[in-house]
């Protein structure tokens, strides 16, 4: 918008071109048992690490970014990667962020052959899935629920369950593995 134009409308003149900014290379973090150190503080005063991930080619993620703003506000650090991952690009996210809680969302129906690519991964990366927590969400048939537990996955939250419920189960998992909330946070109590 042109100074005579600004002046016209009372607006603010824009200017025409915009500094660039600085990039700042970020350091390298250290690196353990397959994911960056955490850095201060026991376990139990770091808040509780989650991802959120939509494997394959399934495009629909509104009830997966609902269940990580749910638990991004109950005081979780949660990174969501998108859409249409891999379960390389999953498995190599959990390394990096080194997250406590791995939670896939899935409703086109390929469970049973992407989420055990995913555990495979996971493992490839030296994260052993009874370290964190892998639960997952979605249109999963009755029948499929035990092989997905036969993976890893300890709680499968399907159509209707309320993100306090799995904000409780999160919180309960870590209270037991002792790091994030506190057990008397964890069960609802004051």
């Amino acid at each position: 918008m042109t100074l005579a134009a600004a002046a016209r409308y009372n607006l603010p003149a824009m200017p025409e071109a915009r500094p660039e900014r600085s990039r700042r290379a970020r350091p390298e973090p250290p690196v353990r048992r397959g994911g960056p150190v955490r850095r201060g503080g026991s376990p139990a005063d770091q808040p509780i690490r989650v991802l959120i991930a939509k494997p394959g080619l399934d495009g629909h993620d509104r009830g997966a970014k609902v269940v990580a703003r749910a638990l991004r506000d109950a005081g979780m650090e949660v990174i969501y990667t998108g859409i249409r991952q891999t379960p390389d690009m999953i498995a190599e996210a959990a390394l990096q962020e080194d997250v406590d809680v791995i939670g896939l969302s899935i409703l086109s129906g390929a469970h049973l052959e992407l989420f055990p690519r995913v555990v495979q991964a996971l493992k490839d990366r030296g994260i052993d899935p009874d370290d964190v927590l892998l639960f997952a969400g979605g249109i999963i048939p009755d029948d499929d629920i035990p092989r997905l537990k036969d993976l890893g996955f300890r709680e499968v939250f399907r159509p209707g369950a309320s993100t306090e419920e799995i904000i409780d189960y999160v919180r309960r998992w870590a209270a037991r593995r002792g790091n994030g909330a506190p057990a008397e946070r964890a069960t609802g109590a004051p």
